[in-house]
């Protein structure tokens, strides 16, 4: 399983770059893929249109809800982290990832990095 983080996302929808060749290459060998509802939510800030929302709701399915076992793992990793300004967010999709057992596509490796030590994967 993969889990995309927002930037990620939002890179993969311009074609031609290479997170766009990274996501087509996992839809056509049946990498299941996913997203945390926290990036979702992102995502949905835009600027995205309906087009785009369609296709990466068709892509991904229904994001993965962030629960109580998330917000326990946000906190330590929050803290561990350094408790940097800005940081929340990547906490909690760092936390459902790891919850998920997915690996993280991110197009920002240097914003997770931090949480290998909790065992997140990265795939840049």
């Amino acid at each position: 399983m993969i889990q995309l983080d927002t930037g990620f996302l939002i890179h993969a929808l311009t074609g031609g770059s290479a997170q766009d060749r990274y996501l087509r290459d996992w839809i056509s060998l049946g990498v299941p893929m996913g997203m945390s509802a926290i990036g979702w939510a992102e995502f949905l800030c835009g600027p995205v249109g309906p087009a785009e929302i369609a296709l990466a709701r068709r892509v991904l399915g229904e994001p993965v809800a962030f629960v109580s076992d998330d917000a326990t793992l946000t906190a330590r990793l929050f803290n561990d982290g350094g408790r940097r300004h800005g940081s929340l967010v990547d906490c909690m999709i760092a936390a459902v990832a790891l919850r998920a057992d997915a690996r993280l596509a991110t197009a920002h490796p240097s914003d997770f990095r931090r949480y290998a030590g909790a065992g997140l994967r990265l795939m840049v």
